[in-house]
């Protein structure tokens, strides 16, 4: 199990949801932390958030303006570190359409910047966050992302004798998160209308709590080349709509540029070196750095069936209506009333 005593965590891309739940979850379960360094590129929001979560208050924390863009000031920022979340990204998919450089020069160099500036300071554990549009992606923002982790997942084999380890955790929509679903319709009920871009939509599910916790297992667990998916439910885009605002009007507005009717976390392909273990897949690395027979064993981890996927579509485990209400009052809003 990690140790988290006196040990140093940089998240990049800190003030975004996730960043806010690690840090409201490592100040609660490891008070003996050194340093929680807060990386990002928006001094209001790192303003905003040590409101909440003080140096004066937590003298753990560090707040440190900079962007995964740029090298030097990540290597910087890098010293002295135990660990690296690197949450960043450029994440909008119609955004990273129309402006694909820029989403390239921060998903994919950045995520390379973020891999040198482990090696070159004596970082040992990273772990980075991936999305379900990485797997067979047909947005730019998804293969941006598939070449992040791939990025991630090959450095393990060019970190030499290092004491490093680079994994990847890989989840679907987290629950009220900016910019996602369930806040998007509850700003729109009051305009009437909620627009339904297909009406057979599905996405997988998880909360930011579950996000934090299985980047947590990664890095408790994590041998290096993993890339981690949890096992979660699905929901329909209607039955999200009819949770939030029963009584408005669904119009059917059609599928947005890069958008899928159904999201994947595990592909056909990916079936050949997936294992089961037991609360989470691994889609485990074709060239590890460590044997293969020795990590089943120590999970007890089973072999997925060939041609396996794991489909939002044909997920086995799913979200009725009143589940996501519940849902959303303990993850988004406590006040929360369907309308």
């Amino acid at each position: 199990m990690f140790d988290f005593t006196n040990k140093s965590i940089l998240i990049t891309g800190g003030t975004g949801s996730f960043g806010k739940k690690f840090v409201e979850v490592i100040l609660k379960q490891h008070p003996n932390i050194r340093r929680l360094i807060i990386f990002s590129r928006d001094e209001l929001k790192q303003f905003e958030m040590a409101q909440q979560f003080s140096e004066a208050a937590y003298p753990c924390m560090r707040y440190f303006i900079g962007d995964i863009r740029d090298a030097a000031r990540l290597k910087r920022a890098c010293e002295g570190v135990d660990v690296i979340i690197h949450a960043a990204a450029l994440k909008q998919v119609p955004a990273a359409e129309a402006n694909p450089m820029e989403c390239i020069m921060t998903n994919v160099m950045g995520a390379e910047n973020v891999i040198n500036a482990a090696m070159d300071s004596g970082v040992t554990d990273v772990i980075a966050l991936s999305t379900d549009k990485a797997a067979a992606p047909i947005n730019l923002y998804g293969a941006t992302k598939l070449c992040s982790d791939k990025l991630f997942v090959a450095a393990n084999n060019i970190k030499g004798s290092r004491n490093l380890k680079f994994s990847v955790v890989r989840y679907g929509n987290v629950m009220g998160s900016r910019g996602s679903v369930i806040p998007f319709f509850m700003n729109k009920r009051k305009e009437g209308v909620l627009p339904i871009t297909d009406d057979r939509m599905t996405r997988f599910n998880i909360s930011l709590e579950d996000g934090v916790n299985m980047v947590l297992y990664a890095l408790n667990n994590h041998w290096g080349g993993e890339i981690f998916v949890p096992k979660i439910p699905s929901y329909k885009i209607l039955d999200v709509a009819n949770a939030i605002a029963p009584s408005c009007e669904k119009k059917i507005v059609g599928i947005r540029p890069g958008e899928k009717v159904h999201e994947e976390m595990i592909t056909e392909a990916d079936s050949f070196t997936t294992v089961d273990l037991g609360k989470y897949y691994a889609i485990l690395p074709q060239v590890p750095n460590w044997k293969l027979d020795d990590f089943k064993t120590g999970f007890n981890a089973k072999d997925v069936e060939i041609g396996f996927k794991y489909n939002s579509g044909t997920n086995d485990e799913w979200l009725t209506i009143e589940q996501l209400r519940s849902l959303i009052r303990v993850h988004v809003d406590a006040d929360f009333i369907e309308k």
